[in-house]
């Protein structure tokens, strides 16, 4: 093993910088060149939990860095459950509620919410969804397109998809902020600049009062639902004839994972996505070149690139399990490291590289194959292609001015601010 010289950035053995807060917001060269190390020489190292300050939290987990054993782990349910919680440090069931619902869920109760939930996700419905986003892509992108630059993040890249979410679920447009700014604290709550006490009781307060708040939104349109069916999401989710349902306080935290998770996905993708193609002028006149030869490519790679999502955890479920020729036992957590699996050497070949031809693209940026893939990844994609289409119709030469404010957090690779510029233009109809 070697120490802090060996890889650039580290303190102490390289896997211990993996729950250091602070480390995440660090250059990206930086992270992934201490994954590269990993991957070659020390492929799950034990890594000691940290707090929101840095300090030792007690107990620690197994960092798996290959995509192989992201791939064998997530197909292994019955071995490495979700129940005890998806991100590293354990967190009271009441918050996981808030936070997690079906993705912290194992069978049999996953497998009936996901059925469930399904139901909104089928390619049909996805396809119905297409005309919206188109529009609501316009309308967004339109809102800045006279100025010539604005903060990417937060006046395009976070308010598209969270509007989107909203017209599907008929949440209404007096609504948005107070969400944007929920959403903020139950996905951002690890920086300081959407929960500004970082104190343990009082991170753990702010979510639990996001959560709740937005829970209670979705919990009273849902009753609404019920009682007088609509041909919406939230109507086929709660008010279905014939079929299983959720219940109000089901489809609440559903809407927290939806509108958070699933809405920082592509959010940070968007942010992301850009950055890169500001760093690969070359990459971005290809995809221009031919739209609708390169967009199902490039967005797939757009998605590896990006990580929006870094790891989840699982949880040993007992004694003796196996990984290969490692053995775990029950309580211990193994922690899948999505950025690092989507970079894997055995399987992407330059891969700190952002090419839009990349193929095959076996990336894991919506999970790996098994019973928690996520259901929104082809929401996600059809959001992503259809953005950056818009994207360069009405805003051809947008470009990021700055590298990417990360957010302070290693579960979500996040974008809190980008600056971009681009030139004038009057909005078209």
């Amino acid at each position: 093993m070697t120490t802090t010289g060996d890889v650039p950035g580290t303190r102490g053995l390289p896997g211990d910088v993996l729950d250091d807060l602070s480390w995440w917001t660090r250059p990206a060269a930086e992270r992934d060149a201490t994954f590269a190390w990993l991957r070659a020489h020390d492929p799950r190292p034990y890594v000691p939990e940290l707090d929101l300050t840095g300090a030792p939290r007690g107990g620690g987990f197994w960092a798996l860095t290959r995509l192989d054993d992201v791939r064998e782990v997530s197909r292994r349910p019955a071995d490495f459950c979700s129940g005890q919680g998806s991100l590293i440090f354990d967190q009271p069931p009441r918050l996981r509620e808030f936070r997690g619902s079906i993705i912290d869920m194992d069978n049999p109760e996953h497998a009936r919410q996901r059925r469930i939930v399904a139901r909104g996700f089928t390619p049909k419905a996805v396809a119905a969804l297409v005309e919206d986003i188109a529009r609501t892509s316009r309308e967004v992108i339109s809102a800045v397109a006279r100025r010539g630059e604005c903060d990417f993040v937060t006046e395009v890249a976070a308010l598209l998809p969270l509007r989107i979410v909203n017209n599907l679920l008929g949440i209404p447009r007096s609504e948005e902020r107070f969400l944007f700014e929920q959403t903020n604290i139950l996905m951002g709550a690890s920086d300081p600049e959407y929960v500004p006490d970082q104190t343990p009781r009082s991170v753990a307060r702010a979510v639990h009062g996001a959560g709740q708040a937005m829970s209670g939104l979705l919990e009273e349109l849902a009753r609404d639902r019920i009682r007088n069916p609509q041909d919406d999401l939230v109507s086929s989710l709660v008010a279905a004839q014939e079929e299983e349902n959720l219940t109000p306080t089901e489809l609440a935290t559903f809407f927290n994972l939806l509108v958070g998770a699933g809405n920082e996905t592509t959010r940070n993708a968007l942010a992301h996505g850009l950055s890169a193609l500001t760093r690969f002028p070359d990459q971005r006149e290809l995809w221009r070149s031919d739209l609708d030869r390169y967009t199902p490519g490039a967005v797939e790679e757009l998605l590896r690139w990006a990580s929006p999502v870094l790891y989840m955890r699982r949880t040993v479920a007992r004694d003796g399990v196996t990984l290969g020729e490692q053995r775990f036992d029950a309580g211990d957590k193994v922690v899948l490291w999505y950025r690092s699996a989507n970079q894997d050497e055995a399987y992407f070949d330059d891969a700190t590289a952002f090419r839009v031809t990349r193929d095959p693209n076996p990336h894991v940026t919506f999970g790996a194959p098994g019973p928690h893939h996520c259901l929104g990844a082809n929401l996600a994609r059809v959001e992503l292609a259809i953005a950056f289409r818009t994207l360069f119709e009405l805003l051809p030469d947008i470009e990021a001015t700055a590298e990417p404010d990360l957010l302070r957090s290693n579960f979500l690779h996040g974008v809190k601010h980008l600056p971009v510029r681009f030139t004038p233009t009057a909005p078209r109809p």
